[in-house]
Parts: C-alpha cells; sequence; structure tokens
C-alpha cells in the first residue's frame, strides 16, 4: 500500500486548497514546501470567483475575520487624452479611467459584495494552516527533488529533515507554482510566444491612494495605471490602511534595452505619469524591489496517468486582472472533484480527469483572450467597461466566472470589434493598438 492516497507538491493556495478539499473528503493527503511561511509573495489582490471556494473548504469566516483590506470594485485609469473618438455611443469620462463595483452583478454563491486585498505571507499562512486542521500532513521545508511516475504507485524523492525520503502515492498533485516542478521534468512547459513579461514591484506606506483616483470613495479598490509607454502598467494594491503594494509590468525586452538597474527602470516608468510619481515620493517605501521573470507559459499537458496540475505550475498567464489566486482556487476545486471520484473507483488513469482538463482548457483560453484583447487595444475594453449593452458581460470576466459557460457573450463581440480595427487603418481606433498581437493560436495557450 502506498504512504499517502495523494501527495502534493507545494503548499500555496492552489496546493492548501486542494488539501482542504481531499482531507476533508477522507483522502490521506501530504503537502510538500520547500519553503518556511510565512513568506512574501506577488499577486496580492483576489476577484469574488475566489469566494465560493473558501466558503467550500471552510476557511471563509477565517479570512473575512483576518483583518485583510476589503476590495469593493476596481479602478483602470489611462495617459490617453480625453479627445480619442469613440464608436457609437457617448461615454461619460472619455477615456481616461474606467471603474466596476463587483455589487452591480450577482454572483452565484457569492453572497457578499466584496473580496480581499491580502497580504500573502498571512493569506498563504492561514490556508496551509486550515489545510492541516483538516487533515493533511503538512511539511515545510521539505523539497520535492524526483518523480517516479513509471510504476504502480507514482514515487516522490523528498529531501526532508535533512534526509532524503522516499514516499509513495496513488497520486501526485504539483501545485509548486511558477517552479513548475512536473513541467520541467516531463518538458511539458511551453513558453508564451506573446507574453513575456517583467514585473518591478515594492511596498510603499503613506501613500496618498487618492492621487490618482477620480473619485475618492474608490481609493482602497485596485488600481491599475496604463502608461505612456507601450504595453506597460502600474498596478496599486491597498495591503493595510497605509501600506500599498505598487508594482511596474512591461515586456522583459523593454526592461533589458533600458540597460538601467531595477529601481531606476521602476522610476523612470513612474515618471511618464506625473501625477503618480508625485505622490510616490511623497510616500515611504518600506520594502526592498524585487522582480518577476518568465511570467507566462502554457503546458502541453495538465493532466496524466496519476498526476495532474493545478494553479501556476499547469499555467500562468500575465496578471492585469488578478487572476492568479482564483486560478489556484478554481483549479484545486474542479481537480479535487475528480481526484475524490477517482479514488472511489480506484482509478487514476488520464481519461479520470477529463473534466477537470476541459474546464481549465476553456477558462484559461477565455482569460488569455480576454487579457490579449486588453493589451491589444485598451481603448476597446474602457468602451465595453462604460457601454451598458456590454457591462454586465465584463463585469462577469472581472468577477473571474470563466468555469461554467463556453464564451462570455461580450469577448466574440470584443473580438469582433478588434478585427475590424486591425483590418483598416483608417478606423478611428487603427492609431491607438498595442504592440501585443492578441492571441497565439497555439492549443496549449
Amino acid at each position: 500500500m502506498p504512504d499517502f492516497d495523494i501527495g502534493i507538491v507545494g503548499g500555496g493556495p492552489a496546493g492548501s486548497t486542494t488539501a482542504s478539499y481531499l482531507a476533508r473528503a477522507g483522502l490521506s493527503c501530504v503537502v510538500f514546501e520547500s519553503e518556511r511561511f510565512p513568506r512574501p509573495h506577488v499577486g496580492e489582490s483576489l476577484v469574488p470567483a475566489t469566494t465560493p471556494v473558501l466558503d467550500e473548504i471552510g476557511v471563509l469566516p477565517t479570512v473575512d475575520s483576518a483583518g485583510f483590506v476589503r476590495k469593493y470594485g476596481a479602478v483602470w485609469t489611462s495617459a490617453l487624452p480625453r479627445t480619442v473618438p469613440t464608436l457609437d455611443y457617448e461615454l461619460p469620462h472619455g477615456f481616461r479611467e474606467a471603474s466596476t463595483r463587483f455589487a452591480e452583478r450577482d454572483q452565484p454563491g457569492v453572497a457578499q459584495d466584496y473580496t480581499y486585498h491580502v497580504d500573502r505571507a498571512e493569506f498563504d499562512l492561514l490556508l496551509l494552516r486550515h489545510a492541516e486542521s483538516a487533515g493533511a500532513e503538512v511539511h515545510q521545508g521539505a523539497r520535492v527533488r524526483t518523480a517516479d511516475l513509471s510504476g504502480p504507485h507514482p514515487r516522490l524523492g523528498v529531501a526532508l529533515d535533512g534526509r532524503d525520503r522516499d514516499v509513495t502515492v496513488r497520486m501526485v498533485v504539483d501545485a509548486s507554482g511558477r517552479g513548475t516542478f512536473l513541467g520541467n521534468r516531463l518538458r511539458l512547459k511551453k513558453p508564451d510566444p506573446v507574453f513575456n513579461q517583467y514585473a518591478i514591484h515594492t511596498w510603499f506606506e503613506g501613500l496618498d491612494r487618492t492621487a490618482v483616483a477620480v473619485s475618492e470613495d474608490k481609493a482602497d479598490y485596485i488600481f491599475v495605471h496604463f502608461l505612456p509607454i507601450t504595453d506597460t502598467w502600474v498596478w496599486q494594491i491597498p495591503i493595510t490602511e497605509t501600506i500599498t503594494s505598487v508594482g511596474v509590468v512591461t515586456q522583459k525586452q523593454r526592461f533589458a534595452a533600458a540597460k538601467e538597474d531595477r529601481e531606476s527602470f521602476f522610476w523612470s516608468c513612474v515618471d511618464s505619469r506625473p501625477e503618480m510619481r508625485a505622490a510616490l515620493g511623497a510616500a515611504r517605501r518600506v520594502r526592498p524591489f524585487r522582480h518577476e521573470g518568465d511570467y507566462s507559459y502554457a503546458m502541453s499537458e495538465i493532466c496524466g496517468d496519476g498526476w495532474l496540475m493545478v494553479g501556476d505550475a499547469g499555467r500562468f498567464v500575465d496578471p492585469i486582472f488578478s487572476s492568479g489566486v482564483s486560478v489556484a482556487l478554481n483549479s484545486a476545486r474542479l481537480a479535487s472533484h475528480d481526484i475524490i471520484a477517482a479514488a472511489a473507483a480506484g482509478d487514476f488513469r488520464k481519461p479520470r480527469f477529463t473534466r477537470f482538463e476541459t474546464m481549465m482548457r476553456r477558462a484559461m483560453r477565455n482569460w488569455y483572450e480576454f487579457i490579449s484583447i486588453y493589451y491589444r487595444l485598451n481603448v476597446l475594453y474602457t468602451a465595453f467597461v462604460h457601454d451598458p449593452r456590454y457591462r454586465g458581460d465584463v463585469l462577469q470576466m472581472l468577477q473571474g466566472c470563466f468555469y461554467d459557460d463556453d464564451e462570455p457573450p461580450a469577448l466574440a463581440k470584443m473580438r469582433a470589434v478588434l478585427r475590424a480595427v486591425e483590418d483598416n487603418p483608417r478606423h478611428v481606433w487603427h492609431r491607438y493598438l498595442g504592440g501585443l498581437r492578441a492571441p497565439a493560436m497555439d492549443p496549449a495557450f
């Protein structure tokens, strides 16, 4: 008999959520996390699609009482002039600002009108402890070095407590994040041919969040500030009442071409929005600058006989719509449904995970195209947010509701408008096309 039913590589949100689902269902599972929590991590803003998952595993009351800043909506600002021409409707704020409030659209399984901005060090530790309290065995500082999937039971080679140990399981769940444990070992990882993003980020204390806000009542929303620099933007995320996470995201080749150190590059980008530069200059930086590279990739396969991938281990798309934790939690939810059924049948072969694979491929394809269209022509996105014909559908996507429908209705319309703009050099929006072409026509993406 194997040592455990399920071996989970990684204790971040995807791994701990999977462990909570499976342990609550009566399966024996072990989580091997290479780091020791708490540890800092990027991806600090959630979307409402995480709420039903947190509720299902029984941790939502704990999250709600943990003191995280509540997130009621999102704002996007642009450096474009207000004179950008419209199509067949008038827009109340031109193209300088678009905002959404989650309460505008009812969402199945969500009884609150907010989600959360989180300190990931605290949030991830909270989820991991919850998995342990549900019955999962958790080992921190345990690095999985090898995985042998060839025998009747997968075998993991783990460096644990100063010695190497072999652990046998009925199934392996790769939740290793951007370390992509199985993706690298099985040679399944495919770098994104379109997105090659690079992020430089830090925390500021005392930032005046109203400095770039159109309305002061939205100061604690997540802000995405587009810069007058091609394919470059800034996030602004409240972490506490006084601390704000700020990050610059650009194409990696742009950073390389600048030949600046990370701090100089950050400030040179921010300088392009003077009001933002003034606000950050008056605040106090409380963390060193950190960077994230190799942002976007896919896998040619995300499951097989006796294994599957959840969260960033299987796919990562540009973070502009805060999809990271939502994908982690929802992929854990979908995977756990199939794993529990596979365990009951005593069959962990790949066909058992068809539902998981189908729903995740579809959701990520839609996320990817939505993000790609935004980069290619962000004035189109802003127009759709302001247009009552499409606002509800766009809000559905911003809430993270990509898992139940084949395609959000607004996405097809966006695709058609974008095509018309690309094909017609005389179109009123043609001059505003960005440098990234959407999307890569590859099944993995």
